[in-house]
């Protein structure tokens, strides 16, 4: 089946970010000028995902209204002849076709997937973790990537990265058997192991997913776990006891933008992709006296 839709789970507290973020939805920080969740909308849209729901939560208002028309915006616009930023704008709200389901309770990445149920209905679908900004320098997208090996299999498929021994507690990590060039057999999953010694490889779970559509019976029968929170490495593990799962090694740069420093170097990393701000952004980092 093609994949259609997309999920985006979008309600948590961002507490990482406060204060900024007690008033201001983390997913709607910026990254140069486009909010972090347009990043993974437009990414989706690469794979002709034009389908996506995001999970919200409250004081997360802003995400729908970004996305959508504003008329008096436009109107302001249009009237001062500032035609470029007119269509910028109009071209977001154009972007694709969205539906919001509000979590009520922040219990976890695996409750939250699970609300989208009743929308993605019997078929595979995609996962962003908008945090998550994959840069592919060049090469096909991450989802694109996912899509690829998707099409082979039928099964549902991670995007894996290989992350040094210190950082191995901070993600989901992979048992997996390696069937293809980047491509990888998933045998088991660890979620975020507290020892170097605990985790099965050097693979972790970065935040784009394909699923089908049997996740969301799993997630429904799978309790609470590490931090009280439904976890889908736990639904995952529990889901490659009925069906395989497959991961690939994408290509391409992850940049964490859900902590203040991988934010920060994000910001960089992108603003030097921008012509109109490479250039001086460059003159501007030689300069400093570090």
């Amino acid at each position: 089946m093609l994949i259609k839709k997309a999920v985006i789970p979008a309600a948590g507290l961002g507490t990482r970010f406060l204060p900024i973020t007690k008033a201001m939805a983390k997913e709607m920080l910026p990254l140069v000028d486009k909010p972090i969740i347009q990043y993974a909308v437009e990414e989706a849209i690469t794979a002709d995902i034009r389908d996506i729901v995001v999970i919200t939560g409250k004081g997360k208002r802003s995400i729908e209204d970004h996305f959508d028309y504003s008329f008096e915006l436009e109107h302001y616009l249009k009237s001062r002849g500032k035609h470029e930023h007119l269509n910028t704008i109009k071209e977001i709200a154009d972007l694709a076709n969205f539906v919001y389901i509000r979590q009520k309770q922040a219990l976890g990445l695996g409750h939250a997937i699970a609300q989208a149920k009743d929308v993605v209905g019997e078929e595979p679908f995609a996962v962003f973790l908008p945090d998550d900004v994959i840069d592919c320098n060049g090469e096909e997208p991450c989802i694109c990537q996912l899509k690829s090996v998707y099409e082979k299999f039928g099964s549902s498929v991670l995007a894996l990265m290989e992350v040094p021994k210190e950082d191995y507690s901070r993600y989901g990590m992979v048992a997996a058997e390696k069937v293809g060039d980047n491509i990888y057999k998933i045998t088991d999953l660890v979620e975020k192991p507290e020892k170097v010694s605990n985790s099965p490889s050097n693979l972790a779970v970065i935040g784009r997913y394909i699923l089908t559509p049997k996740i969301f019976e799993i997630l429904e029968n799978t309790p609470a776990g590490a931090g009280g929170e439904v976890q889908l490495t736990d639904a995952l593990r529990e889901l490659l006891k009925h069906e395989p799962i497959y991961g690939v090694v994408f290509k391409g740069t992850r940049l964490d933008a859900g902590e203040k420093l991988g934010y920060l170097q994000a910001t960089i990393s992108l603003a030097l992709k921008r012509e109109d701000l490479a250039p001086e952004l460059k003159k501007f980092l030689k300069g400093l006296k570090l």
